[in-house]
């Protein structure tokens, strides 16, 4: 095995390591509990995990059959509004056993659909083709932000681990995105990244005398990136206009641009 491929293979070991953690938290629970209310408006438990039942699908005909992959794309795209409700209907006819089995299934063809391309490929995905670690990466980020949801729904606070650094590594790789992806230009501004990990060591990105900055916990950041906390809640510390900024549009997730808005002020806009 090359490289790439054990690198692939171990972020795949952490991508299922991830989805398991998410699927012990909802596997035992009482049918009544799946209707409780997330931190993202309007979504109860249910809508969590049928979002990633549904995504974990499309990813794994994303990776398996691009033509027809882009075939559900421009149908979706041609009426948006038309296609989410269809998702939520589909979501809503499933009983939560019958939502876990979708997401289980979904998400065992997508990681073996991936896992049959080799390291170099390319996935057609939403926003733009992707290599099969960055599709692997978005997809535990994807897991671990909506699974963070149904935690604090059932108010409970999993222990971090070292699996952050997927979610934070792409926080940092898609700081030009959250730019572009709002029609505003990349500041030409480099910031250093230095987060505490779970095992009490450093992450760092960027130069090592960049003058702006962005220091704390590595969950708070990830958090932070996948709009689950507004900066201002968190014990980051961001230093420097750029480092600010940069931490106010953070977005690591494709989609229209959204906003995580302050505990004391937030709203229906809020991102899900």
């Amino acid at each position: 095995m090359t490289g790439p491929e054990k690198d692939l293979r171990a972020l795949a070991e952490d991508l299922v390591a991830e989805q398991v953690a998410l699927d012990d938290l909802v596997v035992d629970l009482p049918d009544d509990r799946w209707k409780l209310a997330t931190p993202a408006p309007g979504w109860t438990i249910r809508d969590e995990i049928g979002h990633l039942a549904h995504s974990e699908e499309l990813a794994a005909l994303a990776a398996s059959d691009e033509a027809t992959f882009g075939a559900e794309l421009t149908g979706a795209l041609a009426d948006l509004d038309a296609y989410q409700l269809g998702v939520e209907a589909r979501v809503a006819s499933k009983t939560p056993s019958e939502l876990l089995a979708w997401w289980r299934t979904g998400r065992a063809r997508a990681l073996d659909a991936v896992m049959r391309l080799g390291p170099d490929a390319r996935i057609a995905w939403v926003a733009m083709p992707m290599s099969p670690r960055s599709f692997l990466t978005a997809r535990l980020m994807e897991t671990w932000a909506h699974g963070r949801d149904v935690a604090d729904a059932l108010r409970v606070h999993p222990a971090p681990t070292a699996r952050l650094h997927h979610v934070a590594d792409l926080g940092v790789r898609t700081r030009a995105f959250s730019y572009v992806n709002r029609g505003l230009a990349v500041p030409d501004v480099e910031v250093r990244v230095e987060l505490d990990a779970p095992d009490s060591t450093v992450w760092s990105w960027g130069p090592e005398d960049a003058p702006d900055r962005i220091i704390g916990p590595a969950e708070d950041f990830c958090l932070v990136v996948t709009q689950r906390r507004n900066v201002a809640d968190t014990a980051l510390r961001a230093e420097g206009r750029a480092a600010a900024e940069w931490m106010d549009l953070a977005q690591s997730f494709a989609g229209p641009p959204t906003r995580r808005a302050p505990e004391a002020s937030r709203d229906a806009n809020s991102s899900r």
